[in-house]
């Protein structure tokens, strides 16, 4: 049996991984600097080209032991760092996923891994109705008392530490109703520039829907009409990188047959983790011309709110002011390196009154959150989060701004691991730019 998994997932390498991409890594080093787990371990197996060297050599019939090599590719963040310093332009996050499907296509797995993967893959993230579900009942847990009391008794104690640590900095959850009541169509505020489509996303449309709320507020603002498209669901990163690409496949067609009817400027996202999937549509449909030129026009369209807002003059026409602050900005991995977007978060930030910008040394190295990395590698999320922190100790900021869910979460677990919650706050920028408008 072990030789016939052996050879099939050689085989498997060989068709699906992208020989030329293999090949076009020159393992000159220049990723190794960038790479959170090689700096961490300084292992070369721990890098992007030692994982690329261990994806040849499955494909060339080198290794005939896999569980180091998935090993490898599990501990990977998936943050991407590695591309935009690399001198050949190799696209390894591509190679990563195509890699984990393969890897998860011949896994023999238990019955629980299977069953969690099936309710959260399957049953969970593709269900908007039941990620407001899940989301209310976070909400009662938070409004009814039951929070309070939980904590009081030391109930959470019982439960992993990771566990405890993810429920202090969970953030105020609405209630399922004022999910459901919302209008779906926005006007500009003033003379209308653009008319966009906003996507929504999961955890973003539940427990941050306030987030979602105030970024199609500064979208009005800005002069746009703004439109939620109702059929819309998960991005579908999860998926990827969990090796289900199958099924992210199916949820990126939905969106965009969803987002097609629509005749907008741009198509909206707030999170980078959600943007850096998206924008990478067309890849999932490279072997289907007919879906892989619908995915190329939905790209085309797709902008990170702060870009639109940048482009719009937003921060520009609109009086920013804060009281006396120092605010810093932590880069979303997914956005910085695979949308591209680095400059219009600060260029918002620096136009603030009473907010005086400071750069984060390092600031486009990953926070350690990377969608579900902090649950299934929590040494290492914690390994890397504790290098972030001191990087935010030496430059003592009032606010620490994100564009991402995952890192607002990771970075708020960091300050109230230092127990600096009473002298620093993590938001989103969004949440700060409404929050600065006069």
């Amino acid at each position: 049996m072990a030789i016939e998994i052996t050879s099939a997932i050689q085989a498997d390498f060989k068709e699906k991984l992208s020989e030329d991409e293999l090949l076009n890594c020159m393992r000159c080093g220049f990723c190794l600097p960038s790479c959170p787990t090689y700096i961490e371990t300084g292992m070369e197996l721990y890098s992007p080209r030692g994982r690329i060297a261990l994806m040849k050599a499955v494909s060339d019939g080198m290794i005939d032991a896999y569980d180091e090599v998935e090993d490898s590719l599990n501990v990977c963040l998936g943050c991407r760092a590695c591309e935009p310093v690399c001198p050949a332009g190799v696209n390894y996050g591509h190679l990563l996923e195509d890699a984990r499907e393969i890897f998860q296509t011949h896994k023999q797995q238990s019955f629980k891994e299977k069953a969690i993967r099936k309710l959260i893959l399957d049953g969970l993230f593709p269900n908007q109705e039941r990620m407001q579900t899940v989301a209310s009942l976070a909400h009662y847990y938070q409004k009814s008392g039951l929070q309070k009391a939980l904590r009081k008794i030391g109930f959470l104690k019982l439960f992993p530490e990771t566990m405890a640590e993810m429920e202090n900095i969970l953030p105020k959850v609405p209630a399922k109703k004022r999910m459901k009541s919302r209008e779906r169509h926005f006007a500009a505020t003033g003379q209308k520039k653009a008319t966009v489509a906003f996507f929504t996303g999961c955890l973003m449309d539940t427990l941050f829907l306030e987030t979602n709320e105030k970024t199609i507020q500064l979208l009005q603002l800005a002069g746009c009409d703004v439109v939620l498209p109702e059929e819309q669901g998960c991005c579908g990163a999860l998926h990827a990188h969990s090796g289900e690409k199958e099924k992210s496949k199916r949820l990126a067609i939905r969106n965009i047959e969803t987002f097609e009817a629509f005749d907008v400027d741009y198509i909206i996202v707030n999170a980078g983790g959600c943007g850096g999937f998206l924008i990478d549509y067309d890849n999932l449909f490279k072997d289907n011309l007919i879906m892989y030129e619908r995915a190329k026009k939905f790209v085309a369209k797709l902008k990170d709110v702060t870009e639109v807002l940048v482009t719009l003059q937003f921060h520009k026409t609109q009086k920013l002011r804060l009281k006396e602050q120092i605010v810093t900005y932590q880069d979303s991995c997914h956005l910085r390196n695979v949308m591209g977007v680095w400059r219009e978060p600060r260029e918002l930030l620096m136009a603030i009154e009473g907010a005086t910008y400071i750069e984060l040394p390092n600031a486009d190295s990953c926070c350690g959150s990377a969608g579900i990395y902090n649950i299934l590698q929590p040494e290492m999320a914690n390994s890397i989060l504790e290098r972030k922190m001191k990087k935010v100790k030496q430059t003592n900021p009032h606010t620490i701004v994100t564009t991402n869910p995952g890192c607002l979460m990771q970075m708020k677990l960091g300050v109230d691991k230092e127990q600096l919650s009473d002298q620093v706050r993590v938001v989103h920028i969004v949440d700060l730019l409404a929050e600065a408008v006069v």
